[in-house]
Formats: structure tokens, C-alpha cells, sequence
């Protein structure tokens, strides 16, 4: 398990020139995004947790293609905004399919295993 600041992973997704982990070039990786509630700088609650993946580069750096396909993906999977005239036997479920599709290309779920030690890396 490796910790890294909000403020790297922000310069990562941002694609600051020089900001990268060399040591995932070329890989994708499994990465657990943690919120917390601190009082005292101490941990107290967790407030959010997000499950996903980053695909890195031959430099160390965040594939924007592989970002780009994953931005479309998710406009995909919002509801048309003005539905759309029912011939009464068709139904458009496109956004469902593309929740669907997103939900196993980009996110994954932590055994209780790993949610045990991430607790425990956060409270001791």
C-alpha cells in the first residue's frame, strides 16, 4: 500500500509536466481515493471512498487517451435531459448500459480484507 498527498494525485490528474510515477509506467493500477473528516489532525471519520483505476504512460504520467475515453464513457452514462417521443415498445436504456460498462472498465470493489487495512492504516 503506497499513501500519496492530495496534493501529488491532483498535480497527476492535472498532467503537471513534471509529475509522474515512473515506477507505474506502462501499468494500470488499482487505486483507493479516501476523504476524511480530521479533528486535531487526526482522523476521525471517513467521509467518501472511491474505488478506481489509473492507466499510466511510458513516462510515468497519466494516460490522457485513457482519461478521455473514460470522460465520454461518462457522459454516456447521464439520462437523456428531454425525453425522447415512446413509440410505446421501445425503451432507451443506453445510459444504463453505459453505467454498466463504466462500472466494470473503471471502478472495482475491495475485498474485506483490504477494507480492514485500510482502516487500520487510517486508525491505528
Amino acid at each position: 500500500m503506497k499513501h500519496l498527498t492530495l496534493k501529488r494525485y491532483n498535480r497527476l490528474i492535472k498532467g503537471h509536466p513534471n509529475e509522474g510515477l515512473m515506477q507505474y509506467a506502462g501499468k494500470r493500477i488499482r487505486y483507493a481515493l479516501i476523504v476524511l473528516e480530521m479533528i486535531n489532525r487526526k482522523p476521525v471519520e471517513i467521509l467518501m471512498t472511491e474505488y478506481s483505476f489509473l492507466t499510466f504512460d511510458s513516462k510515468g504520467r497519466l494516460d490522457a487517451g485513457e482519461r478521455e475515453k473514460a470522460a465520454r464513457l461518462v457522459m454516456d452514462t447521464l439520462e437523456p435531459m428531454v425525453p425522447e417521443q415512446k413509440s410505446g415498445k421501445v425503451i432507451d436504456v443506453k445510459h444504463k448500459f453505459a453505467k454498466k460498462r463504466f462500472d466494470d472498465r473503471y471502478l472495482w470493489k475491495p475485498t474485506p480484507e483490504i477494507e480492514t487495512a485500510i482502516q487500520r492504516a487510517i486508525f491505528g
